[in-house]
C-alpha cells in the first residue's frame, strides 16, 4: 500500500452476538495501537441483542465478503473478524465449515492452516473441522508436515529464536508403541522426520514427537515447546482455551494479508448485558498490528 499507516478491517460478526460490543470497548480501551487505523466493516441490521436472526447471518457473511474484497484489492493490510454463529450462516447460505476455509477459498489458497495462540500456547491444527469419527482417516503425512511448515514460518515472524514444535500423537499415550493405535507409528512420527529433513536449522531439528497429548500443553507452558502441532480441533482447543480463554486468538497461516479472530463464540446467552470481555478481541486486533508491522513498528501498550 502507498502510506504507512496501516489499515485494519475489523467485522462485527453476528450483530446480535457480543461481536459490536467488544469491538466497540476494544478500539475504546486505549490498548491497541494508535498508530493504525481501524475499519469497521459491514452493515448492521436491525436486531435485538441476544436474538439473532437469519438477517443478522446474512449480514455477517456480506461484511466477510466485503473484507475479503477490499484486502485482496490492497485497500486492507489485515483483517479481524467477529464471531460469527456457524448454523444460522450455513442457513443464510454461507457453505464453508468456517470462516478459516472462506478466507482461503475466496483467496486462491490451499496452503492454509488454523493456528490458535495465547498465553504460553500457540496451536496449529493438523485436521480442523472434522467429526471426530473421521480424523484419523483423515490424517496424511503431507498435511502434517505441510501445516508444520507453516506454523515454523508463523513462529520465525514472532521471533528470532528457531521455533521448537512438539508434534502430539493422536492415540492415548501417543499410541504406546502400537498398543492404542498405528498412526503415531505409520503417520506422525514419518511426518516429524520429514519436518526436520525439511526445516533442520543450525543443525537443530524444530520439530519432536510424536508426544503424549496428555503431557505435551504442560510442557508447552513451562517453556519447553513454542508450539504444539494438533492431531485435531479439540485437541489443541481445549488446553488452549483453558489456559488463555479471554486472551486467546484464532489465525489464519498462509494468507497474503494476516487474518486473526478473537477465539470465542458469539455469546448470544450475554449480548447486550454489558459484561461481554473484549480482551481476546484486543489481542486479535493487536496481532493482526503486529503481523503486519516491521520491528520499528510501535509498541501497543
Amino acid at each position: 500500500m502507498s502510506t504507512t499507516r496501516r489499515r485494519i478491517g475489523i467485522t462485527l460478526g453476528d450483530c446480535a452476538g457480543i461481536g459490536p460490543e467488544i469491538v466497540n470497548l476494544a478500539l475504546k480501551s486505549g490498548r491497541v495501537p494508535d498508530s493504525t487505523e481501524y475499519v469497521v466493516i459491514g452493515r448492521q441490521p436491525n436486531c435485538k441483542p441476544g436474538e439473532p436472526t437469519i438477517e443478522t447471518a446474512r449480514a455477517a457473511a456480506t461484511a466477510l465478503e466485503e473484507a475479503v474484497t477490499l484486502a485482496r484489492r490492497g485497500e486492507l493490510d489485515a483483517i479481524v473478524t467477529g464471531p460469527v454463529h456457524k448454523a444460522r450462516m450455513y442457513a443464510a447460505g454461507f457453505k464453508f465449515p468456517g470462516q478459516t476455509e472462506f478466507f482461503a477459498e475466496r483467496c486462491g489458497i490451499k496452503n492454509f492452516a488454523m493456528c490458535l495462540t495465547g498465553g504460553k500456547i500457540t496451536v496449529a491444527l493438523a485436521t480442523i473441522h472434522l467429526p471426530l469419527s473421521k480424523v484419523s482417516t483423515a490424517l496424511k503425512q503431507s498435511e502434517i508436515v505441510r501445516i508444520g511448515l507453516l506454523l515454523a514460518e508463523f513462529l520465525r515472524s514472532r521471533s528470532k529464536n528457531p521455533p521448537r514444535i512438539a508434534v502430539a500423537g493422536l492415540n492415548p499415550h501417543a499410541g504406546e508403541s502400537g498398543k492404542f493405535g498405528r498412526e503415531e507409528i505409520d503417520v506422525i512420527a514419518p511426518a516429524v522426520e520429514e519436518l526436520n529433513r525439511l526445516s533442520i536449522t543450525n543443525h537443530q531439528s524444530l520439530f519432536s514427537g510424536p508426544h503424549s497429548p496428555d503431557t505435551v500443553f504442560p510442557r508447552a507452558i513451562e517453556g519447553e515447546f513454542d508450539a504444539v502441532l494438533c492431531m485435531y480441533h479439540d485437541q489443541g482447543l481445549i488446553p488452549l482455551k483453558l489456559h488463555a480463554f479471554h486472551t486467546g486468538v484464532n489465525v489464519t497461516l498462509g494468507l497474503p494479508f494476516p487474518r486473526t479472530s478473537p477465539d470465542h463464540g458469539t455469546a448470544f446467552e450475554i449480548a447486550g448485558k454489558e459484561i461481554a470481555r473484549p480482551e481476546s478481541m484486543i489481542a486479535a486486533i493487536k496481532l493482526a498490528v503486529e503481523s503486519t508491522c516491521s520491528e520499528s513498528c510501535p509498541s501497543a501498550e
